[in-house]
């Protein structure tokens, strides 16, 4: 009896190792099942007819820009904009005192006149009245001197009979004379007054009223100047002065503290979207060719434009030659600013029938580009591509249509790329 104790202890070890098993079996049995993981994406190769583009970036900018500032130094009376305003070409934005010129206009027009009648006058000739009046002068001269010759020749009769001295005589002589001196210069006179005034007379007076004129057109040139025009239609983009500051003229065209104490206001014309087409496509390009363009601050409303211009000399950029493009651009309620990003697409043609993938399906492998052909296994092709449009690719070397190429893989069955071994001797690894 006791041996089978001991031998029943012995037992209860390898009794309870079964139940475990037993319980490990059963857990095994029931356990949750891993779902069958996703197949991977396929996709077809196709014939399609696809878009030839042109895809380049671009930036919105004004047309022209510049600072608008009077032509002489002054103060700023009234400013008739602000900052957003949209103007049109001719249109008073501001005006400039001109007090001072006021007054000298009103002088300078006096002696226009003055110089105009002088002119008329000179070059009319006397009137009727004139050369009347003269003419009765002469006659009256003639009366007097023939007083004088009955004067003289009475005195020589009482000369001769001693009635009179000598020197009597004599005076009645030189009256005669100053009479017949008299009547010569009214018959002067009176030719003058028929004849009129003479030619060097006539082009001094001209040259007077000319005189007078031109310092008049000086004078009203810079009464126009005080008065700021909008020299093309656009926006007022910044105000650098109001009523009552003093400006000074400037040629700079920046926003610096140099242009804007001596500038009214910054005027910028319709903006227009500059793109950089590299050198390779720029013969693909025709003025008037239309373009969509997507800006950065609108990417869900593409605009449409055209080309306007395209420049002569490229521009290089990071050892990159290319040209700039301007394109006009439909933006009736000027959305765009200055300064904004955009994508430009040109459609420059058409690839019709072509053999066409997913560009996503596209990978490089052993240096080379190609797909992964959907068969078991995955295997790699070497492909040869073309343009890219959207989402496809065209192929022109390596595919057939209908080959299924993979998109996917499903986790773990992705096919490693193989690189060749850095180490001499050894072989590609997997």
């Amino acid at each position: 009896m006791q041996t089978w104790r001991k031998r029943g202890i012995g037992f209860l070890p390898w009794l309870g190792l079964a139940a475990l098993m037993a319980g490990g079996i059963g857990w095994w049995a029931s356990r949750p099942r891993p779902q069958k993981q996703a197949q991977a994406r396929t996709a077809t190769v196709t014939r399609e007819s696809l878009p030839v583009t042109i895809q380049v970036n671009g930036e919105v900018r004004p047309e022209r820009t510049i600072n608008l500032s009077p032509k002489t130094a002054g103060i700023v009376r009234e400013l008739r904009v602000k900052e957003g305003d949209q103007v049109e070409r001719g249109q008073i934005l501001a005006t400039m005192d001109d007090a001072n010129l006021r007054g000298q206009l009103t002088q300078a027009q006096g002696q226009v006149t003055a110089a105009q009648a002088n002119f008329d006058r000179l070059q009319a000739g006397n009137r009727t009245q004139e050369i009347a009046q003269a003419q009765a002068q002469m006659q009256e001269v003639q009366a007097a001197l023939k007083q004088t010759e009955l004067n003289l020749k009475r005195n020589q009769t009482l000369l001769t009979q001693g009635a009179i001295s000598q020197q009597d005589f004599e005076l009645s002589l030189t009256e005669r004379e100053q009479a017949f001196a008299r009547l010569q210069q009214a018959k002067q006179t009176l030719d003058l007054q028929k004849i009129g005034s003479r030619p060097e007379e006539i082009a001094q007076a001209r040259g007077q009223l000319q005189q007078a004129q031109g310092t008049l057109q000086v004078i009203q040139s810079q009464l126009n100047d005080t008065v700021l025009r909008a020299p093309f239609a656009g926006v007022v983009t910044r105000i650098f002065a109001e009523p009552g500051a003093f400006v000074t003229p400037t040629t700079s065209g920046s926003t610096v503290s140099s242009a804007t104490s001596s500038s009214v206001l910054a005027l910028a014309a319709t903006n227009q979207v500059v793109a950089k087409v590299p050198e390779n496509s720029l013969p693909q390009l025709r003025l008037g060719q239309a373009a969509k363009i997507n800006a950065d601050a609108f990417p869900e409303q593409p605009f449409t434009g055209r080309i306007r211009q395209i420049a002569v000399q490229s521009v290089v950029e990071q050892n990159v030659n290319s040209f700039e493009v301007r394109l006009v651009v439909d933006d009736p309620q000027q959305r765009l600013r200055a300064g904004m990003n955009t994508a430009v697409t040109f459609q420059v043609g058409m690839l019709t029938d072509a053999l066409v993938v997913p560009t996503v399906a596209i990978v490089r492998q052993e240096r080379r580009t190609g797909v992964l052909l959907a068969v078991d296994p995955p295997r790699f092709q070497p492909i040869r591509t073309g343009v890219s449009v959207g989402d496809k690719t065209a192929v022109s070397e390596g595919l057939k249509a209908g080959d299924k190429v993979l998109l996917s893989f499903p986790r773990g069955e992705r096919p490693r790329t193989q690189v060749p071994s850095l180490i001499p001797g050894l072989g590609p690894r997997r």
